[in-house]
């Protein structure tokens, strides 16, 4: 089947070079990642992944990172693994 339908979308800049140069390595381009997308959609016949809004207690931990309470940091990886062995 011949393509001859075309899609217009704005979206962030920053995403888009994001997005491409992933797309990129991965050696797709925009057109075959679209492609795979709609695809996908057509198969799952929705969204082919969760779309899902955050429980009560998911937000509220979302909102406690955000701002900073009762988070800890860690110098590195190694320092983390040792304090949860």
């Amino acid at each position: 089947m011949s393509k001859s339908e075309m899609i217009r979308a704005r979206i962030e800049p920053a995403i888009k070079q994001d997005a491409e140069a992933i797309l990129s390595e991965l050696g797709l381009s925009v057109t075959e990642a679209i492609t795979m997308f709609y695809r996908q959609v057509v198969l799952h016949r929705g969204l082919p992944f969760l779309v899902r809004l955050p429980n009560e207690t998911t937000q509220s931990a979302m909102m406690d990172a955000l701002n900073g309470h009762d988070v800890t940091e860690w110098a590195d990886l190694e320092s983390l693994k040792k304090a949860h062995q």
